[in-house]
């Protein structure tokens, strides 16, 4: 019976223990949430899909940087792969429970504005203006009627990477890039390299990089589905470059084209790497391969020729913003990190340390100087900053989201010999007129 006597200590010891947990190092996130409500801290949760060995560490710096500059709101940084993170969030706003602040495709911003499935900006912003401080194509793809519902992060442009010695062995000058389409051509006609049927280098093929869609912008500066909702699918201009690319194809020849695509798709081996291919269009990031794979490289860059001079070098991006999820616990908060994270000092470091296009036009244009690039960083940086002004967005449809996928297949249709440029563009402005027509 005496051995009962020890029950009741035993009790008391474990409940002291216990309890004592909730002040170690390293509890629960429950245990460390409370800690911070007890601190009178809003914590955040903070969703992106930058997971790997380079973007995660300076996402969290960056959110560490912001967690120490103030006392009121811990950010806490929640990774979800590529695939997942969007589906996710549409199935936490749904549930009642989304996250506090989310990075999103800057494209879309409008139609989750329509959607209601983010916060309207607007109320911030009329005390606290920073629409400014962004590239205006940036911006301008954050509004519905008016209002933004996300703040411009991070962006690209498309660029002319050339090779210079390759420049020299055709008798071109190596500083002096092709400006227009036409140059385009004469310079791939003498940088090419035939044997036979095949080539040993190819001068430059417009579709390595960038689609016909790019082009298309590129020469009439007017996307697909305009901010008025009418078609310009079938335009002179548009014409014009499905004719023009359908010359390059039937140049090169589909089996040249494919095995050439198929050696690209390897990042080290990539052909522009070895000299076997002159030129090519891509992102200004396309750098920071050159540099790790590549890094003896005589190389130069251009903007985008454009398709007769003064037609303008128009190029073509992307992006993202950061949002407020709509019914997020507390968007004021949200608000104020949102403000740090899009801020030039917080986007300067995370463009230098990624050798990255960010929105902040003041942060973008010290990034270019920055003494942590070498020259040809800086020189490839310099000139992505000069293209941003002249980089035009594809903001999803409100009309038609989807309308691309009715459009591609008639390019396809061309290079494939089974329609005309004419008929191709005559089919897919039918297609989507009439998509629009349902709504």
């Amino acid at each position: 019976m005496r051995r009962f006597k020890w029950v009741p200590a035993l009790l008391i010891l474990m409940l002291v223990l216990s309890g004592c947990n909730g002040f170690t190092k390293g509890g629960s996130g429950a245990e460390k949430a409370d800690a911070e409500a007890e601190e009178g801290k809003i914590t955040l949760d903070f969703w992106t899909f930058w997971g790997s060995e380079i973007r995660r560490p300076i996402i969290e710096k960056i959110i560490e940087d912001f967690n120490n500059s103030q006392d009121e709101i811990e950010v806490k940084h929640t990774f979800i792969p590529w695939g997942d993170i969007w589906t996710k969030e549409l199935a936490a706003i749904a549930a009642g429970d989304p996250p506090d602040v989310v990075i999103n495709d800057i494209n879309a911003t409008a139609l989750r504005g329509k959607n209601q499935q983010a916060e309207n900006l607007s109320k911030y912003l009329e005390e606290d203006d920073i629409s400014g401080d962004f590239y205006e194509e940036l911006w301008n793809a954050t509004l519905y009627e008016g209002d933004s519902y996300g703040i411009p992060f991070n962006t690209d442009t498309r660029v002319l990477f050339y090779n210079k010695d390759a420049f020299e062995e055709a008798g071109l000058d190596p500083e002096q890039p092709p400006k227009t389409w036409d140059e385009l051509w004469e310079y791939a006609e003498k940088l090419d390299v035939k044997d036979g049927e095949k080539y040993d280098r190819l001068g430059f093929y417009p579709m390595f990089g960038v689609q016909t869609d790019v082009w298309m912008m590129n020469a009439d500066n007017v996307n697909f589905v305009d901010e008025n909702s009418e078609v310009k699918i079938n335009t002179p201009a548009k014409l014009d470059t499905l004719e023009w690319l359908n010359k390059w194809h039937q140049k090169y020849g589909a089996d040249n084209i494919n095995s050439w695509k198929a050696q690209m798709e390897s990042q080290q081996a990539n052909p522009f790497f070895s000299g076997d291919l002159a030129m090519l269009v891509q992102t200004p990031t396309f750098y920071t391969q050159i540099r790790d794979y590549a890094p003896d490289l005589n190389f130069g860059v251009a903007l985008l020729p454009e398709k007769e001079p003064g037609n303008g070098h128009t190029s073509w991006g992307g992006g993202f913003v950061a949002e407020i999820p709509a019914g997020a616990e507390n968007p004021d908060a949200s608000w104020e990190f949102i403000k740090y994270l899009t801020s030039k000092e917080a986007q300067e470091y995370w463009a230098v340390k990624n050798f990255d296009n960010v929105a902040n036009i003041e942060a973008s244009e010290s990034a270019a100087s920055s003494d942590e690039f070498n020259d040809n960083g800086k020189m490839v940086y310099e000139l992505a900053v000069e293209a941003m002004p002249l980089t035009m967005l594809t903001p999803t449809s409100l009309v038609a989201p989807d309308y691309m996928t009715l459009v591609n297949p008639e390019f396809d249709n061309v290079y494939l010999g089974k329609k005309t440029p004419e008929q191709a563009l005559k089919d897919a402005q039918a297609a989507v007129e009439k998509e629009i027509s349902k709504k």
